[in-house]
């Protein structure tokens, strides 16, 4: 009998061990982010689909798109920036960009419009075609 509670003992313990794992992981997976949440944020997202002339060199288009980047660092009134085209269906255009804006209201005309106007001067010469689109709650 003494052998059979040797056994018996560790596997009550373990399987103990087992339940309060089970118990405390459902607990805790209850205030993860992991946890499908739905919202409808109040900013706007700007997205634009861009064509880069047949001219523009790469540097040229690496440093369009890193006056995007520039842009946003300077401007206070934007939240996030997505600069990577992971896919694209619209086949004949270069790229895909989003900025993230944390309100509709309109910016102040202010110094950063003036960087943000001599780059758009300078995008406007190196793009063929471009559609973009606001998109709000």
């Amino acid at each position: 009998m003494p052998f059979a509670n040797r056994r018996i003992v560790p596997m009550l313990c373990a399987a103990l061990l087992f339940l309060a794992g089970i118990a405390v992981g459902s607990v805790l997976t209850r205030h993860v982010s992991a946890i499908n949440k739905f919202g409808q944020p109040r900013t706007v997202v700007h997205v634009v689909a861009y064509k880069f002339r047949d001219a523009t060199s790469l540097n040229d288009q690496e440093q369009a798109i890193a006056g995007i980047k520039d842009n946003g660092r300077e401007n206070s009134g934007i939240k996030n920036i997505w600069l990577k085209t992971e896919r694209n269906q619209l086949r004949d255009f270069s790229g895909v960009y989003v900025l993230e804006f944390i309100s509709p209201k309109p910016l102040p005309i202010t110094r950063k419009s003036l960087i943000h106007d001599a780059w758009r001067k300078k995008w406007e010469q190196l793009r063929e075609n471009s559609l973009s689109f606001q998109v709000s709650n």
